[in-house]
């Protein structure tokens, strides 16, 4: 019987399941190197992690490895339902979370080395959790996409951007951002995503665009604006999305319309909230998520060689 150790939580609201024991030996070095390993050779452990039956779409899991990178705590591959994930925000936060829970950590700042590069947090005594995330820009502004919806072709325009993963940011899909109309958001999204594939869209040096952000009004007073992030695998994201919110906060400063330093009000879909905010660093823009995390559960899933859906089923 193969035994992983696992902690869950949620980050306002979308779900982390960070393994601690009982995941296969990458071989070392840097993150990207063990994530590249983890994706040749070990699929079938991320598929047991967080697919059916153990898990559900919307799990992320976060796998702590060893880290190369000076001054870090750990190192961290995030994966999906499909597969690996560049960079989790949220699943930084509930890593984060979940460190102090079993006391590795404490409050103060932390670093952690990812594929894309090592990102910080700061943990407060009251709770909050805040992100330096990995730097983030724009890459295109305003690319018109041909999107073939409800048996018709519609012009939808929105920005490429980087904050950890690739993202197309909408503004113009007619679409009230609700907790109730989630499935049409998703169909919305996804027709997106295809309309992105077929023209080519991508970005820098090629990178897939394997995130849909969808924005509109708040509902919160508190907020500025409220999201729909579709992720790879088609679940969609319960909270506003780290990497989602830096990317738009990169927007936002290429276009003039957020100062550096100044605070941004993310609601997700579900009502939840990040607030974020960019300063420049040598050359480049780093943006800052803050939210809370909380833990959920402490588990061990058990392997057995006998189950036929031992490595999951599902997506």
């Amino acid at each position: 019987m193969h035994r992983v150790r696992v902690v869950d939580s949620h980050t306002e609201g979308e779900p982390t399941r960070v393994v601690l024991d009982g995941a296969p030996d990458l071989g070392g070095g840097t993150v990207a190197a063990q994530a590249r390993v983890f994706r040749e050779r070990f699929d079938w452990f991320r598929a047991a992690v967080v697919n059916e039956p153990r898990g559900h779409d919307a799990l992320v899991g976060a796998l702590v490895v060893p880290s190369v990178e000076r001054d870090t705590v750990c190192g961290v591959i995030f994966f999906n339902n499909v597969g690996l994930l560049n960079a989790c925000g949220h699943g930084t936060i509930g890593l984060a979370r979940t460190l102090v829970h079993t006391g590795r950590i404490g409050v103060g700042r932390h670093r952690f080395e990812t594929p894309v590069g090592v990102v910080a947090v700061t943990i407060d005594a009251h709770g909050d959790i805040e992100l330096d995330n990995v730097a983030s820009f724009r890459h295109e502004l305003d690319v018109a996409v041909d999107v073939e919806l409800d048996g018709r072709t519609r012009v939808m325009h929105g920005d490429v951007a980087w904050g950890g993963n690739w993202f197309f940011l909408v503004s113009d899909h007619g679409e009230p951002i609700e907790l109730a109309r989630v499935d049409r958001l998703t169909s919305v999204a996804w027709a997106i995503r295809d309309a992105l594939e077929r023209q080519g869209v991508t970005g820098k040096d090629g990178g897939v665009i394997d995130h849909v952000e969808l924005f509109g009004p708040p509902t919160r007073s508190d907020c500025d604006s409220k999201n729909f992030v579709l992720c790879p695998g088609k679940a969609w994201d319960r909270s506003p999305c780290g990497t989602g919110t830096s990317a738009k906060l990169a927007c936002l400063v290429a276009d003039g319309k957020l100062a550096l330093g100044a605070e941004w009000r993310q609601e997700s879909v579900i009502g939840s909230r990040f607030v974020g905010r960019m300063r420049a660093e040598h050359g480049a823009w780093i943006p800052t998520i803050r939210g809370q995390a909380f833990v959920t559960a402490e588990s061990t899933l058990l392997i057995d060689p006998g189950d036929p859906f031992r490595y999951g089923f599902g997506s």
